[in-house]
């Protein structure tokens, strides 16, 4: 199969600042053997995702390796090269006992990230999360956290001890959404209090029990952590939906239109959008 969505019908009312990076996108090929259970939407490359860029008036972009390939990084890595290192980096997958010299050649490639994984696909747990964090630490990579936020209390205590620039996925994606003063999100909050934690304003789609358009649970936890930290949070289109098929695929325009609701003021939206990831991967 092969990724056919063509871009039509009504724009995005957000316009991009100069500089925009989506720090959160995957890539899938039918040459390369897909891991059982893991989702494997239809092939999409390079040429399908500059169908986004212009669209959505994406500069740059971090692709991250799919859960389907595992720790095979090839066609992330081979698609971080083929938009060039000027506007791509790449958050890959490792596994304990990685030898230094591999961290050195990922990182020439443009890797600037480890991807972990709490949840069912995922190949390195939080168990292994400090350990690789010490690993990655003198390569000048972040650690990327994705779990159920409604469990982050039991994780407060090793997030803070990490050694490297923190990144949790997905709005902290509560399972199901929780109000903002719930305990975990106030979690959340005490973490990106820290000033080494960052958020990923991204797949509000796959939480959400309120639903398009506007995700309203989700949102609501969206627009306070722009509100407490603008400084610290990071947006994503999380293209291209790879559990389209449970969720629903989204409009990626309302999508992106939804951060003039969750960050009204264009001053966050440009560190949101440029600064906070030219910070995080080194453009």
């Amino acid at each position: 199969m092969t990724y056919t969505r063509i871009f039509t019908g009504q724009k995005p009312a957000l316009v991009m600042p100069k500089g925009a990076c989506d720090t959160h996108i995957h890539f899938y090929s039918d040459s390369y053997k897909a891991l059982p259970n893991t989702p494997t939407p239809p092939a999409v490359g390079v040429a399908e995702y500059r169908q986004v860029m212009d669209w959505l008036g994406i500069e740059r972009v971090i692709v991250v390796q799919a859960n389907a390939y595992g720790d095979d990084n090839r066609l992330a890595m081979d698609c971080t090269a083929e938009l060039g290192l000027d506007r791509a980096r790449a958050v890959v997958v490792v596994k304990p006992g990685v030898a230094d010299a591999e961290l050195e050649r990922l990182t020439r490639g443009g890797a600037r990230g480890l991807r972990t994984m709490n949840l069912y696909g995922g190949m390195l747990r939080l168990d292994v999360a400090e350990a690789m964090a010490n690993r990655i630490a003198p390569f000048g990579w972040s650690i990327l956290l994705q779990l159920n936020g409604r469990e982050l209390p039991e994780h407060e205590a090793m997030i803070r001890r990490l050694p490297c620039k923190v990144i949790i996925d997905h709005v902290g994606k509560f399972i199901d959404p929780v109000p903002v003063d719930h305990p975990s999100f106030q979690c959340l909050l005490r973490l990106v209090d820290t000033g080494n934690v960052w958020i990923k304003l991204a797949g509000v789609y796959e939480t959400s029990k309120a639903g398009k358009p506007r995700y309203e649970d989700v949102g609501a936890l969206a627009s306070a952590l722009v509100k407490h930290a603008p400084e610290r949070m990071i947006w994503a289109s999380n293209f291209p939906h790879a559990q389209a098929d449970k969720f629903g695929y989204p409009d990626e325009a309302k999508l992106l239109d939804l951060m003039l609701e969750w960050a009204p003021n264009e001053a966050d939206r440009r560190r949101i959008f440029v600064d906070n990831p030219a910070e995080l991967y080194g453009f």
